[in-house]
């Protein structure tokens, strides 16, 4: 099993829910109106004055063998308007209950 973190743009929520729901990913947790920044390139998205716009995240766990074809779909929206902001990152569940 797989977790999976995405954080993004909000103007992306629904179209994220749907690559989840479209490739079998049934449970998740959503997290709405969050700060933050980029590392490399893009703005900052911290809901204030100078910078309004905020982000989502929504953490799935999936088994291994789902997890590429979530990357890719997460990855190809992001390279359509990249300058709104996608990131993933997966790591390795020991245990769940």
């Amino acid at each position: 099993m797989k977790g999976i973190f995405v954080s993004y743009n909000q103007a992306y929520n629904q179209e994220i829910v749907e690559i989840l729901e479209e490739l079998g990913c049934r449970g998740f947790t959503m997290w709405q109106d969050i700060a933050g920044r980029g590392s490399n390139t893009g703005e900052p998205h911290l809901g204030n004055h100078a910078w309004p716009t905020m982000n989502n995240a929504v953490l799935a766990f999936v088994p291994a063998d789902k997890v590429d074809a979530i990357l890719l779909e997460i990855r190809l929206k992001d390279e359509e308007t990249p300058a709104l902001g996608i990131r993933a990152f997966v790591w390795n569940v020991e245990t769940a209950y």
